[in-house]
């Protein structure tokens, strides 16, 4: 398996620009990853190629299937088999690495059929949901009035995170998700080149875990939040998607729907509180 960072060469200007000199730097690893669903009877589903950092294959492989709403349990899958692809030189990513999901007969093969595609490290499988598959989850709805979390928490998280990001830290070219409980207690991370693929790669091993539905947990991401990342998180229970860039419109209604709390624009003490605002301390409640 590829590591998820390489080293390239590169020439390096100072701030005077006649100098320069010939370097080496670490950059983050983009690799192809294809997965494929084997149920009991008949030929494996693609479910696409993956773009994404190496690391934590088959945990992207459960997060994508949980997300796209072929599994639902963990029960449901009864092997994840990671087969690394050949390299095609030194330090070269991987060649065809490729995660075979062996699931029972009950999984919902019928959301993946016939709709194999490309995810690159840019969106994930952007575009394979559609805007109509939105759960709502009545656990979440039903608790968008009891305070999860203070705001003082919520501050604190952002940097937590940050902390957290090893690789990130030695490429600046990594995107990162994480779940915390209700007190900031960062539990898991995982680093991607996609964000979309970070987010999967925690509700993948959430599933793994058996920790779902993660109705005390708050899903934390570096970056932007779209719909998609709010229709991850309803797959997994999650009640507060907390981010440190903005929202779309979209990811707005689509949690507001969904009866999850969606906190944008956490960086530098402050955050925006965009729906469901009952959940944090020192907010009135007010409807979503």
């Amino acid at each position: 398996m590829t590591r998820p960072v390489a080293i390239r060469p590169i020439v390096r200007y100072g701030h005077d620009d006649a100098s320069s000199q010939t370097d080496q730097d670490l950059v983050a690893v983009e690799a192809p990853m294809t997965v494929r669903v084997q149920a009991p009877t008949g030929a494996p589903i693609s479910l696409g190629l993956f773009m994404r950092t190496p690391g934590h294959d088959d945990e992207l492989a459960l997060g994508a299937l949980l997300a796209e709403g072929v599994i639902t349990d963990r029960s449901q899958v009864h092997t994840v088999d990671v087969r690394p692809g050949t390299a095609v030189g030194p330090d070269e990513p991987d060649a065809g690495d490729e995660v075979i999901v062996r699931v029972t007969a009950d999984a919902s093969l019928s959301a993946i059929t016939g709709r194999g595609s490309t995810a690159t490290s840019a969106c994930g499988l952007c575009g394979r949901l559609h805007v109509t598959t939105l759960d709502t989850s009545p656990a979440l709805a039903s608790s968008v009035e009891t305070p999860l979390v203070s705001a003082a928490t919520l501050m604190r998280i952002p940097e937590q995170l940050r902390r957290a990001q090893t690789a990130f830290a030695e490429t600046g070219g990594l995107h990162a998700a994480g779940l915390c409980d209700a007190d900031g207690t960062l539990t898991l991370v995982r680093e991607d080149v996609g964000r979309h693929n970070a987010v999967d790669k925690i509700a993948g091993a959430l599933l793994a875990q058996g920790r779902l539905p993660a109705h005390a947990g708050i899903l934390v991401v570096s970056g932007r939040v779209a719909y998609e990342i709010v229709q991850k998180a309803a797959r997994s229970g999650v009640p507060l998607i907390l981010a440190v860039g903005a929202p779309t419109d979209l990811a707005v209604d689509a949690a507001r729907a969904a009866g999850i709390t969606l906190v944008g624009f956490a960086r530098g003490g402050r955050f925006n509180v965009y729906t469901w605002p009952g959940r944090v301390g020192n907010i009135s409640h007010l409807s979503g």
